[in-house]
């Protein structure tokens, strides 16, 4: 690691409590040597949320993916297990999946037709006689680890990964009785912002702190003196009481299609974010593109999807877009705001932000073991 980077990740004073704290500095947000290091040292050694469980069902369905520039390939194999494995060739690094998701009995790379069955085993390499020193049985798809919980599929890209459950942990015991196991995936909408991808994740974790000055709607619905936040393990949690709008003035389309006693906003370290209310969930997949672009995937749930709920789920979708559009703004700006010299680092609201500090000190923990 160059003493430049070392300097920096040592700005970052995560040994104070939260009144005394600063934020990371801003070059966090915009130094090309840090964003690499993210790529290993945090999305490289943790569990990362790379598709549905609806994608890979039944026997031979599978999807691609990209973590942090790894191309990944998840299958579901004629004898029922969930792999995952590398997406690239042996033999010239190309795709051996090209397509989004389908189904199939063997990947046949596009470039020379080599071909894999679903447990990654190579079983053809055509013309590939007289190669000396070169045991087909070790140069079939590197497998990943893979696992499920709810509606979701999560790979790990390291050697040793934690269990699954306890990495995500409180999450699924907390949210057992939320009846996320009726959920049905009904669409996705994917963004692309000029921003790093901490950005959005600090927004997110701001503990409600923005709602009133950018989303009118969704301050409408929500008991914003009852807005708190639990933080624990890799995640964190922000609990609103729902409320229905009363002042004229108020927003009231969020409470048409956000309901139930209360709204939990959901973040698992480092870039899920899950939005659950009663019968309507949205996963937020935030993506690095780079040090300052990345991209949000996300996925709408809902527990009714026949054609009676079909207008329902249509307006809880754009109530959705139109958050995010809103947060598009204010974190693209952000960005450009970071680059200001006459801003370093901030301070953290002591009754909103401990769940950006608990996100920032995650994330200076993952980068130092990696560097």
């Amino acid at each position: 690691m160059t003493n430049e980077l070392a300097t920096l990740l040592a700005a970052f004073d995560d040994s104070l409590d939260l009144p005394r704290a600063c934020t990371i500095p801003s070059e966090w947000y915009t130094h090309p040597a840090l964003a690499e290091l993210e790529r290993s040292a945090v999305f490289g050694s943790t569990w990362q949320a790379v598709g549905r469980t609806d994608q890979v069902r039944e026997s031979g369905q599978y999807f691609t993916a990209d973590v942090a520039g790894e191309p990944i390939l998840v299958v579901r194999g004629d004898d029922g297990k969930l792999r995952a494995f590398s997406n690239v060739c042996r033999h010239r690094a190309a795709r051996v999946a090209s397509e989004a998701e389908g189904c199939a009995t063997r990947f046949r790379c596009r470039y020379h037709g080599w071909t894999y069955d679903l447990q990654g085993r190579l079983r053809g390499l055509p013309e590939f006689e007289g190669v000396a020193d070169f045991p087909r049985e070790a140069n079939g798809l590197p497998e990943l680890a893979a696992a499920e919980w709810g509606p979701l599929v999560f790979v790990f890209l390291g050697k040793h990964p934690p269990d699954l459950m306890e990495f995500l942990q409180p999450l699924p015991a907390r949210s057992a009785g939320l009846g996320i196991e009726t959920l049905r995936f009904v669409d996705r909408r994917v963004y692309d912002l000029a921003c790093n991808w901490k950005v959005f994740v600090d927004n997110y974790l701001d503990g409600g702190y923005h709602v009133h000055t950018i989303h009118p709607s969704l301050a409408g619905v929500l008991d914003y003196a009852g807005y708190h936040t639990v933080n624990e393990g890799s995640t964190s949690v922000q609990i609103s009481p729902l409320r229905k709008p009363e002042a004229q003035h108020e927003d009231a389309s969020a409470a048409d299609v956000r309901q139930g006693d209360n709204a939990y906003y959901w973040w698992v370290f480092p870039n899920l974010m899950i939005n659950l209310y009663s019968g309507v969930m949205d996963t937020n997949l935030v993506l690095p593109l780079g040090p300052e672009r990345c991209r949000v995937v996300f996925d709408f749930y809902f527990a009714e999807t026949a054609d009676a709920a079909a207008e329902f789920n249509r307006k809880s979708m754009a109530v959705g877009h139109q958050i995010q559009l809103e947060d598009v703004d204010i974190c693209e700006d952000v960005q450009r705001g970071l680059h200001s010299r006459f801003f370093r680092t901030g301070r953290y609201s002591v009754r909103r932000e401990s769940g950006v500090y608990h996100f920032h000190r995650l994330l200076a923990a993952h980068l130092r073991r990696g560097r």
